[in-house]
């Protein structure tokens, strides 16, 4: 589930703090990498855990209104589809959530206010009042419904965006990629699967885990080579005069491309090119693809550059 991009991104942070500390020490860096991996991992299931809580969150509000004194008739009998849905009482059944949840907690028990403000959302929304009207009552419409949610409502929240970066600094940048993940989780479940239904690993295989430690490595224990090469290709400049930034995004470029040889150069390239975008000055990606293709050039003429 954790991708190559998300693995780029929390390297490019780590190596960050790393050069910003006075004391070196590769060993914390890896164990730093894994656990904000591993704390990716976590706000997977806690986004999955969002919609069985903002059910359970409209249970209460139904009970509380039928029994109210001079309940009305429609609170006595309200429309109850919302929290029958067929997805989410899966997905609350679900046994990897379950276990997840069972051992480090939900999320969301704390944040009353949030799901309050957050169903109201939701229960006011074009996509709801489609659903009420929608004559299906199929698991697939339930399952559907959830996904529109889910990206239109949930994934632009920004109180939840809120919430997540004062809850943990390693989900400051994650809401996007996970949460794409978590459609995917919810367009690929099946009525048929029922408690059993699959959720996605933390990474898709050894070999993605393998480039997170490895890439990390690489781009730490070879800085002064990397440097070089840098520095080689900036003209009427100064290497101390690039941004911090900007020059570990070139590293970390550069280690990929020597490293890695099962990674085409311009998927290479395009990578820290975005990464400089979003985490760098305006100019940086254009500053970094030039400096970077350069580099590339030289590579490639000196025969270090092995592409399978």
């Amino acid at each position: 589930m954790i991708n190559r991009i998300l693995i780029r991104i929390k390297i490019i942070q780590i190596v960050y703090a790393y050069y910003q500390k006075e004391s070196k020490d590769y060993a914390l860096a890896e164990s730093e990498l894994i656990f904000s991996l591993q704390k990716s991992y976590d706000l997977y299931f806690y986004l999955l855990s969002i919609i069985p809580a903002l059910t359970d969150q409209e249970q209460k509000k139904l009970d509380k209104n039928k029994h109210k004194y001079l309940a009305t008739a429609e609170e006595k009998n309200p429309n109850t589809r919302f929290v029958d849905n067929l997805f989410s009482e899966q997905l609350r059944t679900n046994k990897q959530l379950s276990n997840f949840l069972n051992e480090k907690g939900s999320l969301w028990n704390d944040e009353q206010v949030f799901l309050k403000n957050l169903l109201e959302q939701i229960l006011s929304s074009d996509v709801y009042i489609e659903y009420l009207k929608n004559k299906d009552h199929s698991y697939e419409t339930d399952r559907e419904f959830w996904r529109k949610i889910f990206k239109s409502y949930i994934m632009t929240n920004d109180d939840l965006i809120d919430l997540l970066e004062d809850k943990s600094v390693y989900w400051n940048d994650d809401l996007d990629i996970i949460g794409t993940f978590v459609l995917k989780t919810i367009k690929r479940f099946e009525k048929s699967q029922g408690t059993e239904q699959e959720l996605f690993p933390m990474f898709k295989d050894d070999e993605d885990r393998h480039f997170a430690i490895e890439l990390l490595r690489h781009s730490i224990i070879h800085e002064n080579l990397y440097n070089e090469k840098i520095n080689k290709h900036i003209k009427n400049w100064d290497i101390e005069r690039i941004a911090c930034i900007d020059l570990y995004i070139m590293q970390m470029a550069i280690a990929e491309l020597l490293h890695f040889p099962m990674i085409p150069v311009n998927v290479t390239l395009n990578e820290y090119i975005d990464i400089a975008k979003f985490y760098s000055t305006p100019k940086s990606g254009t500053f970094i693809n030039g400096m970077l293709d350069s580099i590339v050039n030289e590579l490639k003429s000196e025969e270090k550059i092995f592409k399978n």
